[in-house]
């Protein structure tokens, strides 16, 4: 069953679910648009839900107002949140097993107050309480189908060999989802996975986001090494004269693919510190310098030579210690050693550290998903702002 099926997903996945074998049921005000559009659906109003349910596996609920409606505040949550909870219910009455709310990553953000996020992010919360019934909410960046929609519909009109390259510099800028995408994950659904998921096509394949990130990895490295080296051998002076041991130290951290690999830092902490993650070290462990250094990110400086040997990039999950198993394996269950490791990342400012394992990976993975420049460009400011001050130690600090 689909709810909103005019929309612009609905008539881009509809094909794709019958070609997959899925009999379909669509829902709406207008049946007589429906039966138009899809003559080969049955249709029915959500008054007729109820009476004709029965029998069918699952709902895609896509019926929404989204976030360019000019209506009144009161118009997103009679929609997002009233018809969402109404069709929910029946659902459950009629015993059926899946219900998928589809949402837009917008409203993960926390600080994103319009009315479209505020009216899905209550929505979702309604879902838990009607019980019977299991509820995920999808959440889906840009969505693409065979034609482009919204402010890319312009690539419609020009030639492949001028649409594709220019489409993968603009799709590098946030990240996207294609509704073939969306129709397998609804046609061959996961056993057992959570509430709440990120249906994205990620950057792995776009060569355009691959180079400009590496691009402006090198020119970071290149700047700090041209136009600071001073400030860093000054960093290195105090470091050594303020406490027994070198100024640099190398530590073995897992980066890509699981692989190990030497990750250079200024040393924060006493010379013969147990080697575990920062949560695990005592605050007496780390120096006076070391505290300045830490929450300034300065500590982190070195490994612009990890950038240069292309073992680490400026925005990424931090990378973790061999030794710390309980990270390794809720990263690799999560997918997270496909990139690359990073200096900072979205998990960092928004502080979740090392000591929450499976925490820490949902929010690498969430990177991932969302992985874009503007969402590297967003994290690099939150950084220099002072957020993402590294892990917390085992013992409060003085």
């Amino acid at each position: 069953m689909i709810t909103g099926a005019s929309g612009y997903v609905g008539r881009e996945m509809i094909p794709l679910l019958e070609q997959g074998g899925a009999e379909l049921l669509l829902v709406g005000r207008d049946v007589a648009k429906l039966r138009q559009l899809f003559p080969g659906c049955a249709s029915c109003t959500v008054e007729g839900l109820a009476d004709t349910a029965a029998g069918y596996d699952a709902l895609v609920h896509l019926a929404v107002v989204n976030s360019d409606a000019q209506v009144p505040d009161a118009v997103f949550h009679s929609v997002n949140v009233d018809l969402t909870r109404c069709i929910a219910e029946i659902c459950a009455q009629a015993g059926i097993g899946r219900f998928y709310n589809i949402s837009s990553t917008h409203a993960l953000d926390p600080q994103n107050n319009t009315a479209y996020a505020q009216s899905k992010r209550a929505g979702a919360a309604s879902l838990r309480g009607v019980t019977g019934l299991h509820g995920v909410n999808l959440y889906l960046p840009f969505v693409r189908g065979t034609q482009w929609n919204g402010k890319l519909a312009f690539l419609n009109r020009l030639p492949p060999v001028l649409a594709g390259p220019l489409a993968s510099c603009l799709l590098a800028l946030k990240p996207s989802v294609r509704v073939e995408t969306l129709a397998k994950f609804i046609l061959h659904p996961p056993g057992s996975g959570p509430d709440a998921t990120i249906l994205s096509d990620g950057q792995s394949g776009n060569v355009a986001f691959t180079a400009l990130k590496r691009l402006m990895d090198i020119l970071f490295a290149l700047s700090v090494i041209i136009f600071l080296w001073w400030a860093l051998l000054i960093v290195w002076v105090l470091i050594r004269s303020g406490s027994p041991g070198p100024g640099l130290f190398a530590q073995e951290r897992v980066g890509q693919h699981g692989k190990t690999f030497l990750c250079y830092k200024f040393r924060t902490m006493q010379e013969g510190t147990v080697e575990a993650g920062t949560h695990e070290v005592p605050a007496a462990s780390i120096t006076r310098i070391g505290h300045f250094l830490r929450r300034s990110k300065i500590d982190e400086l070195p490994q612009v030579w990890n950038i240069l040997r292309n073992e680490i990039s400026l925005i990424g999950p931090r990378p973790g210690l061999p030794v710390q198993t309980a990270l390794f394996e809720a990263r690799r269950s999560h997918g997270v050693f496909t990139t690359k490791p990073g200096i900072s990342g979205l998990a960092q400012i928004n502080d979740v550290d090392m000591s929450n394992p499976e925490r820490l990976a949902e929010w690498d993975a969430r990177y991932i998903a969302l992985q874009s420049l503007l969402l590297d460009a967003k994290i690099i400011l939150a950084t220099l702002r002072g957020k993402g001050r590294g892990d917390r130690t085992a013992t409060p600090e003085a």
